[in-house]
């Protein structure tokens, strides 16, 4: 033990690591009692969240430039081996300095924000937390699955975002375009359809034009966002077993699948009530070609 404390009292890396290490463990416990104490006092669950991450970005903070007046103190000897602490450190601490590097991007550039949905590295989720190595995202399902919480809590390293595309959702333009596909038999009244259906698109989505005209023409001014035509349309295409009619409309992200929901429950209830409107579906056709021979004829063998 001796021999141990000497060691750690003359080299003077090893003590100002354990004098970090220190500094980081009371700073996290007086954290958690500030964050205990709030608690009790601040009841909003928002106000709580803020006040929160501002207390935490602030003892981020005391604490690198407590560490730079520690490690600083020893920049005269710190040359002797520059070359190789550099290369170690640039190793071992890499993705946590690309971290932190992406954390300060993110707060910077806002490429997202607390409560954006967001798609990065085949994870989809709405951002609910952003700290200093990483940020956190609720799961939501797959497009196909109606993109609803999963309940789940996906934790992504903030140097992601330099790594992989960030698909924000309502980044500049709160909504986005949906697409639903009708098919329907090829002795539908398919020109009658259409017209039906235009009448259920537009009740359902037809209110959220302008609302869009007026957030294009504010972000037109940030980036290169140009649309001519926000109101909802559908168009018409044939495939092999039948006549397909694509609605198209715009709608918000995290209603897509109320929407959606909503206009297919219409459509049903449409085709049940207009006998000249049927949905199409996998069939097949058998075609005899036997010819029917009366018993009373000669048949020739």
């Amino acid at each position: 033990m001796k021999e141990l404390s000497q060691f750690v009292t003359q080299n003077i890396w090893v003590n100002k690591l354990i004098w970090s290490i220190i500094l980081l463990v009371l700073l996290m416990l007086v954290m958690r009692l500030v964050n205990q104490a709030l608690h009790n006092v601040i009841t909003d669950t928002n106000r709580f969240y803020k006040v929160r991450k501002i207390l935490y970005y602030i003892a981020s903070a005391f604490y690198i430039i407590c560490m730079l007046f520690v490690w600083l103190e020893v920049a005269g000897a710190f040359t002797t081996y520059i070359g190789l602490l550099s290369a170690g450190i640039a190793v071992a601490l890499k993705d946590v300095f690309s971290n932190i590097v992406a954390w300060l991007f993110i707060m910077l550039r806002r490429p997202f924000t607390v409560g954006d949905r967001i798609s990065i590295n085949g994870q989809s989720g709405d951002v609910i937390d952003v700290r200093l190595f990483q940020f956190s995202l609720i799961q939501v399902s797959t497009s196909g699955k109606g993109e609803q919480s999963t309940g789940c809590i996906v934790d992504i390293p903030n140097h992601y975002v330099f790594i992989y595309p960030v698909i924000n959702s309502v980044k500049g333009f709160q909504y986005i375009w949906n697409e639903i596909d009708i098919e329907l038999t090829l002795e539908s009244n398919w020109q009658k359809a259409k017209t039906l259906f235009e009448a259920i698109v537009n009740k359902h989505t037809l209110h959220f034009t302008e609302e869009a005209e007026q957030e294009v023409r504010q972000a037109a001014r940030k980036y290169m966002i140009y649309y001519n035509k926000f109101t909802p349309i559908i168009y018409t295409d044939v495939s092999r077993t039948g006549i397909v009619l694509t609605m198209r409309y715009l709608c918000a992200p995290k209603d897509k699948r109320q929407t959606r929901n909503d206009i297919w429950e219409d459509i049903l209830r449409l085709t049940e009530e207009h006998w000249d409107i049927d949905l199409a579906y996998p069939t097949s056709r058998v075609v005899n070609n036997y010819k029917m021979v009366n018993p009373n004829e000669e048949v020739n063998v």
